[in-house]
């Protein structure tokens, strides 16, 4: 773990902190990340409600930099000048580097037709089937830790070889179960585990990002 990581770590499980009881899960579903994008994969987050708003907003910290600036890489940046010239010089100056993740509540056609063809309980599920493979993660938000639909799609998500984390309340519920990791919040209160969440998956953003790019 690089020292700027370390140090991202030891702020938000600090003594005496509602977090730091946590920590080691929180650090497993980090390590799981990192490993995953470090590898290729990529990260499809799924959730209700509130939980949905809370899936949109890491894709936002995740697909372009957060904490840190994140420039392309040379390579990258190389092979849109070699392919458009000064014009792609232009497009490689103004892009980051980024965190491939998908919210999967965001494909209204897909949910809306789903639900009116098929089964609703399952759009999710339809989602990680067709998206999920080997190296790829399932992050699942439910401040009860018993969302069927979400539990639906971790279980998909499993069954094509991605790791599936869950984001729970202080139970964990059923998600528990149907999880390689589960990060339990310490409560039950829907609004307190909502603002824990928004803390906890802010540390993930800021831990692989830390992790996967240079300053």
């Amino acid at each position: 773990m690089k020292e700027r990581t370390s140090k991202i770590v030891a702020e938000i499980f600090a003594p005496g902190d509602a977090l730091e009881g946590i920590r080691e899960s929180a650090l497993q579903a980090g390590e799981m990340l990192r490993d995953a994008f470090g590898g290729g994969g990529k990260l499809l987050v799924c959730g209700n409600g509130g939980s949905w708003a809370d899936g949109e907003h890491i894709v936002g910290e995740l697909m372009k930099g957060f904490l840190l600036k994140r420039p392309l890489l040379e390579d990258a940046k190389s092979e849109l000048v070699r392919l458009w010239g000064d014009e792609g010089r232009v497009i490689a100056a103004a892009l980051q580097g980024a965190l491939p993740a998908i919210s999967l509540g965001s494909h209204g056609a897909l949910m809306t037709a789903f639900a009116n063809d098929a089964d609703g309980r399952f759009a999710f599920a339809q989602q990680a089937m067709g998206y999920a493979l080997p190296g790829d993660v399932a992050l699942g938000i439910s401040t009860s830790g018993n969302a069927e639909n979400i539990r639906f799609a971790l279980m998909a998500a499993k069954s094509r070889g991605a790791t599936t984390v869950a984001l729970t309340g202080s139970d964990g519920g059923l998600l528990a179960r149907f999880s390689d990791c589960c990060i339990r919040v310490p409560d039950k209160r829907t609004f307190r585990v909502q603002e824990h969440h928004l803390r906890i998956y802010h540390f993930l953003c800021a831990f692989v990002e830390s992790e996967l790019f240079d300053e």
